[in-house]
C-alpha cells in the first residue's frame, strides 16, 4: 500500500499559499492534517477552505500537537529559518515559498538544518512549474545557445495594494525586517534565482533601489530595484519594480549566448540563431513529477533524488547570496565581492 503523507502548513501570511494548500488537498496519497499561525483570521480562511478544524495559534503548537511528514510554510521572508530548522530537528520535510529567506545568514541556516538532518527542503518558485521556464532552463543548459553570457529578467506589477494582496502579505512585503527589503527582495528575487541556476554564483554584484511610487508604506524600504550580478564571462540582470502598470515590453525573460538567444514571451519560447529565422517553441504540457512544488516534493522523498532546477536548496541559496549582496551594494554605493563575509 503505498504511504500516505501527513501535511501540515506553518504559517499563511505568503498569498502563494492558498493555491498550495488545494494543490496538496487534490493529491491522493496525501493527508491536509492541520495548520498554525498566529493570525486568527488566517486560520479560519484556512478552515473555510479546506474544512479542517484542527488549527494552532502558532507554527509551535502545530508541530508539538500533529505527527507530520511534511511542512509548508508560508509565512514572512524572516520566518523560514526557525521552521525549517524545527522541522528538520524532528526529521519533518519542509517546501517553503520563493524567495529562500529575508537574510543570507536565515538561507544558510535553512539549507544546513536540511544538509545535516537528511530531510528534503524545496524552495518554490511559481516560475519553475511554467512550461516555458522548464523548457527555456532545459535548452539553455543543454548548451543550445552556447556559452551564456547575459541572463535578463524582469519581476513587475503596480504594486501590493494595487493588486489586491491580502493585508497580512502587504504588511510582511512593506516591512524590511520581514521581507529583507521591499521589491528588491520581493522581485529580483526570480532573476537572481534564473542567474544562479545557469550561471552559479558571481564574482561581484552591484545593486541599486529606490521609492519611485506613490503607495504609502514602501518608502521605508523600497518599490523599484536592480541587481547586476558579474561573472567572468556573464552578466545577470535582476529588475523588480511594484510601479508598472501594465504587462512587459517584450520578450521576458532573455538569455544571451556564444551561439544565439533564448527569451519567453507570453507562455512560448523563443530561438534565435546567427542566419537563421528565429524560431517559436510550444513547449509541451507539465507532466508528472514536474508539475508543482508539492508533488515534486514527495517524489523526491520517494525516490531519494534530490531537489533539482530552480527550487535546488543550493541555487535558491545562491540565489539569497545575490540579493544580500545586492542589497549591500544598493545600501552602500559600493561593488561586493562574493563570497561574502
Amino acid at each position: 500500500m503505498a504511504k500516505s503523507y501527513r501535511v501540515g502548513v506553518a504559517c499563511m501570511s505568503h498569498d502563494h499559499v492558498w493555491g498550495e494548500i488545494a494543490i496538496w488537498q487534490s493529491l491522493p496519497n496525501v493527508q491536509l492534517v492541520g495548520a498554525g499561525d498566529d493570525e486568527p483570521h488566517l486560520l479560519e480562511r484556512f478552515t473555510q477552505q479546506t474544512g479542517i478544524t484542527n488549527t494552532y495559534y502558532s507554527w509551535q503548537e502545530l508541530l508539538e500537537n500533529e505527527e507530520l511528514d511534511v511542512l509548508q510554510v508560508a509565512g514572512g521572508n524572516s520566518e523560514g529559518a526557525d521552521i525549517v530548522e524545527a522541522a528538520a530537528a524532528r526529521g519533518i520535510h519542509v517546501i517553503s515559498e520563493k524567495p529562500m529567506a529575508a537574510t543570507l545568514a536565515q538561507a544558510n541556516r535553512m539549507y544546513n538544518a536540511a544538509l545535516q538532518a537528511g530531510t528534503k527542503l524545496l524552495i518554490n518558485w511559481p516560475t519553475a512549474w511554467s512550461p516555458a521556464w522548464q523548457e527555456l532552463a532545459k535548452r539553455a543548459l543543454g548548451g543550445e545557445i552556447g556559452t551564456i553570457h547575459n541572463t535578463r529578467y524582469r519581476s513587475a506589477h503596480n504594486g501590493p495594494i494595487a493588486i489586491g494582496c491580502e493585508k497580512s502579505f502587504i504588511r510582511d512585503l512593506i516591512t524590511p525586517e520581514i521581507n529583507g527589503a521591499g521589491a528588491f527582495m520581493d522581485y529580483c528575487c526570480y532573476g537572481a534565482d534564473l542567474a544562479a541556476l545557469l550561471l552559479g554564483l558571481p564574482h561581484s554584484v552591484t545593486g541599486m533601489r529606490g521609492y519611485f511610487g506613490t503607495e504609502p508604506g514602501y518608502a521605508a524600504s523600497d518599490d523599484n530595484g536592480m541587481i547586476i550580478a558579474k561573472y567572468p564571462h556573464a552578466f545577470g540582470l535582476c529588475e523588480a519594480s511594484w510601479t508598472q502598470p501594465v504587462g512587459y515590453a517584450g520578450n521576458n525573460p532573455v538569455v544571451y549566448g556564444s551561439e544565439g538567444a533564448l527569451s519567453i514571451l507570453k507562455s512560448n519560447v523563443y530561438l534565435q540563431k546567427p542566419g537563421q529565422p528565429t524560431e517559436e517553441i510550444t513547449p509541451a504540457e507539465l507532466v508528472y513529477p514536474y508539475r508543482n512544488g508539492p508533488e515534486y516534493l514527495l517524489h523526491c522523498i520517494e525516490t531519494g533524488e534530490e531537489i533539482e532546477g530552480y527550487c535546488s536548496p543550493q541555487v535558491s541559496r545562491d540565489a539569497q547570496e545575490i540579493l544580500e549582496a545586492g542589497l549591500r551594494s544598493a545600501n552602500s554605493g559600493l561593488t561586493q565581492v562574493l563570497p561574502l563575509e
